[in-house]
């Protein structure tokens, strides 16, 4: 992983655009609101995804947003969407809407920086709750990967 995260040449985005992309999709005030909120969310968002699709998301975040999500250790269990909300809501000192709101912009905005493949593979490694937050409807059955078996 740390590989990928010194060659940058694939990143989508620069952090100034994606902070202007949040600010502009947030309706926050300055850049360094969005720019708190971002990784605040980011942040998050990396205690809670593993494995390849955090790699890969990685790999397409700017790098000081790639280094603050990746700097994150995964928790030993995941949260629901709702639950991934109300913890930020706890972290940053907001209400749940503040948090539901600043995680459906970032979302929204990592989102098209992954892609609808990569999207769709992170929503299927997290509990129900996150097609939501990232814009879109739960509609689908989950694709849960099938546990490691025990030799």
């Amino acid at each position: 992983m740390t590989a990928q995260l010194h060659d940058r040449r694939d990143a989508a985005m620069t952090y100034d655009a994606l902070l202007e992309k949040v600010r502009y999709e947030g309706a926050y005030p300055t850049r360094e609101r969005a720019q708190e909120v971002t990784l605040q969310v980011l942040a998050a968002l990396g205690r809670q995804l593993t494995g390849d699709e955090r790699v890969e998301l990685a790999a397409r975040l700017p790098l000081p947003a790639a280094l603050e999500f990746t700097g994150q250790v995964p928790a030993t269990q995941q949260s629901t969407g709702w639950g991934f909300v109300k913890d930020l809501a706890r972290r940053t000192g907001t209400s749940p809407a503040v948090a539901r709101w600043n995680t459906g912009t970032v979302f929204h905005v990592i989102g098209h920086l992954a892609g609808p493949d990569l999207v769709d593979r992170i929503l299927d490694q997290l509990p129900e709750g996150y097609a939501l937050l990232f814009g879109r409807p739960e509609l689908r059955p989950r694709r849960r990967r099938p546990e490691p078996q025990a030799a």
